[in-house]
């Protein structure tokens, strides 16, 4: 059973309907967009004490490095934040980045990179390849892991690919974290776990993919990593969880590529494993423990 605050924040979200009125298609979602691309939220000044954070600027947006302050960092992690393609890094990631720092070392790179509507899949893949090629010939590619949750597991997934691709060193590891791998969301069994889900809706995820793919096909892997060749990719952890439409999604992966670690647990909400809960924690120590710097 999930633990108590676990359940809480579960039924929380669930009852005031915080983030699924983000994830919903129609007028909300786009008062949504619009907020949030007036003032979309960055690191408080609590969280830029808690970790040394710098800043740069590649093809015009920014790339924060989050890293210990106190100590070397143990991994260094290419990071593509979650939001359905839509959304910025949200409060909760800019959290996750300082506590993973904080509590487990780890030095994290976060590229906010072009969102939709105003972008599509060919710039915004585009962005994400040609960063990896710019930041592998500062960092080596095999001390380097590449993570991302939600949507941003989804382009981790593709620029991984279009690396492998293109004859490019790879990172040494891949996380996922609740992988958005398919954005037509046709499994049946998404629409009984829907009520459950306290973060996305089936048609908001659905508007939010077209707007992405915009004129590529929905099937094309850099839109949906399902359909892409998992084959030739360095060793993957992924995360599901029971309570998240998206759980079908890193179940499918773990059918098509057997040899993914994944680890689901039952009643865990979207993205679980960054948020603060007694398994979240577990499971952070479990990404930091697969992600140090030459662990096998």
């Amino acid at each position: 059973m999930p633990s108590l605050s676990a359940r809480l924040i579960g039924w929380l979200l669930r009852t005031t309907g915080t983030y699924r009125k983000m994830f919903s298609a129609g007028p909300g979602m786009v008062a949504a967009l619009e907020k949030l691309r007036t003032a979309p939220p960055l690191p408080t000044a609590k969280q830029m004490r808690a970790a040394y954070m710098t800043q740069t600027v590649f093809a015009g947006r920014q790339v924060w490095t989050i890293a210990p302050s106190d100590r070397t960092p143990t991994a260094t992690v290419l990071y593509w934040h979650g939001g359905g393609y839509v959304y910025p890094a949200m409060e909760g990631h800019w959290a996750f980045f300082v506590s993973m720092a904080k509590n487990h070392g780890w030095r994290i790179i976060a590229p906010l990179y072009p969102l939709a509507p105003e972008a599509e899949v060919e710039e915004v893949t585009g962005f994400a390849l040609s960063f990896y090629c710019d930041l592998i010939t500062q960092e080596n590619a095999d001390r380097l892991v590449m993570a991302g949750d939600s949507a941003g597991a989804g382009l981790m997934a593709a620029t991984a690919m279009l690396a492998r691709d293109a004859g490019l060193p790879l990172p040494a590891k891949l996380i996922l974290i609740s992988p958005w791998l398919n954005v037509v969301p046709n499994h049946p069994d998404q629409a009984h776990i829907e009520p459950r889900d306290a973060i996305l809706t089936l048609s908001g995820i659905a508007e939010a993919g077209r707007m992405y793919a915009r004129d590529t096909a929905l099937t094309d892997p850099r839109v949906s990593p399902i359909y892409g060749r998992w084959e030739g990719l360095p060793p993957i952890l992924a995360y599901g969880g029971g309570d998240d439409i998206l759980v079908t999604d890193a179940r499918a992966l773990k059918v098509k590529h057997p040899a993914v670690d994944y680890i689901e647990k039952a009643g865990m909400i979207h993205d679980w494993p960054i948020f603060t809960f007694p398994e979240s924690r577990a499971a952070q120590a479990e990404m930091a423990e697969f992600s140090k710097y030459g662990a096998q």
